[in-house]
């Protein structure tokens, strides 16, 4: 499973990653849409709760992710959290929010457009109404470019060193990462590679899944970071 390995050194690949910073800008596009009264949200594809930190001074949390090894590094730091394991395509809470987020390209783990269109629409059924779904897209078709090599997130602590490298492939309309960690720390240094498949799709595909869902749909394109948001509401 993606994450089986890399979710204990997650944070500090991703240690200049500015969520504070990110959890306020959602925090205002969710305060400043949302017609609902509650203050509850779900995170969907949370990883290691790193927004959550900060979302939880603002709201009623819960969260949800595939990997098991995300939620435990996620349980660690908000002892108190309510945490669930679970497909965004798929799952079930039996209960509804006011908001419902899914951030940082998770939805691009969706490889298939009915995939894309199941994720909404499931998410979309967790919504009270005047509630708010926010997604943070993968890249689309024409933006990500095969062949393309990475290999710069480094880490490098006195008692850890991390270098992460991939070469950037597609399959079908389907981003593929094989990403090689190298990770010395005092006990030696191990080599692993965890593959990661994320679906391109279309600014056109993205919005017919949320007009799918009867939801009133909007974009921002600066986003948090550059790839853009979809704001879906509710009615």
């Amino acid at each position: 499973m993606t994450y089986k390995q890399s979710a204990a050194y997650y944070d500090a690949i991703y240690s200049f990653k500015d969520y504070a910073k990110e959890s306020d800008v959602l925090h205002n596009l969710i305060q400043t849409r949302k017609r609902s009264a509650g203050n509850r949200l779900l995170e969907v594809a949370c990883g290691t709760g790193a927004h959550l930190i900060h979302l939880k001074n603002h709201y009623q949390v819960e969260a949800l992710d595939l990997s098991p090894e995300m939620l435990d590094v996620a349980r660690v730091k908000i002892p108190n959290g309510t945490f669930h394991q679970g497909d965004m395509r798929t799952f079930d809470l039996s209960s509804r929010f006011d908001a419902v987020v899914c951030l940082f390209s998770s939805i691009g783990y969706m490889q298939t457009p009915s995939d894309l269109q199941a994720s909404v629409a499931n998410m979309m059924r967790h919504l009270v109404p005047g509630g708010v779904l926010i997604v943070e897209p993968w890249f689309t078709p024409d933006a990500f470019h095969p062949g393309t090599l990475h290999g710069g997130m480094m880490v490098d602590t006195p008692d850890l060193k991390i270098c992460r490298m991939n070469v950037s492939t597609v399959q079908d309309r389907v981003s593929i990462m094989d990403m090689h960690h190298m990770v010395a720390t005092p006990a030696g240094i191990e080599h692993f590679v965890e593959r990661h498949a994320m679906g391109l799709f279309t600014h056109a595909e993205y919005m017919r899944a949320f007009m799918a869902t009867m939801l009133s749909t909007g974009y921002v394109p600066d986003g948090l970071d550059g790839r853009g948001l979809y704001i879906g509401k509710l009615i």
